[in-house]
């Protein structure tokens, strides 16, 4: 049986978007939900970047378009987008110890949305995924890259893992799968 739910899908798609919904209808059916979730950051209609965005509303960069790291710090770049590990790692990582350290009783929803290239350039993430999806009374809510070039390590061991329900959004079936996916996640507990 399924504990823990991912979407898979191109970009643009709308993972994001159900993961946002689904985190609503579990919170207003009093299901405790933290974790975060990536949105796109545009300027006179392009795309910039990526900002990480907690669901109790902290949001700071995940990366931007650029050509040069800050002094000191290793380049960490996903095509034209140079990622900020340090404020990526300063809201993200928070967010899952405190979903993976069963603090208080009870089941907890994390959202992770994504683990993809961009995220996983971070060892502690990497570390933290893994622990968040060991935790006892967690259930993971998040998202994994479309399969393309290289395997992503830890994506690949996610998709495999015989806890983990994986769901392929397409634009056919996008706006049908919201009941599906909380049904899910709260069987996740049973």
């Amino acid at each position: 049986m399924a504990r823990h739910v991912f979407l898979t899908g191109p970009p643009g798609i709308g993972k994001t978007t159900l993961i946002q919904k689904a985190s609503e209808v579990l919170k207003s059916s009093g299901v405790p939900v933290d974790g975060f979730y990536t949105e796109e950051v545009r300027q006179g209609g392009r795309r910039v970047g990526f900002d990480v965005v907690t669901l109790s509303g902290l949001r700071g960069p995940l990366s931007r378009v650029g050509s040069e790291p800050p002094p000191g710090r290793r380049e960490c770049r996903v095509g034209q987008y140079l990622v900020d590990l340090p404020a990526f790692e300063q809201l993200a990582l928070p967010v899952l110890r405190n979903a993976g350290s069963g603090s208080g009783p009870g089941r907890r929803v994390c959202v992770i949305d994504e683990v993809g290239k961009m995220e996983l350039f971070s060892q502690p993430f990497t570390q933290a995924v893994r622990q968040t999806l060991s935790a006892p009374g967690t259930v993971v809510l998040g998202t994994i890259p479309v399969p393309k070039g290289k395997p992503l390590a830890l994506v690949e061991e996610i998709r495999s893992r015989a806890d983990v329900r994986v769901f392929s959004v397409t634009k056919e079936n996008r706006n049908h799968l919201l009941p599906d996916i909380v049904t899910c996640v709260q069987s996740g507990w049973q």
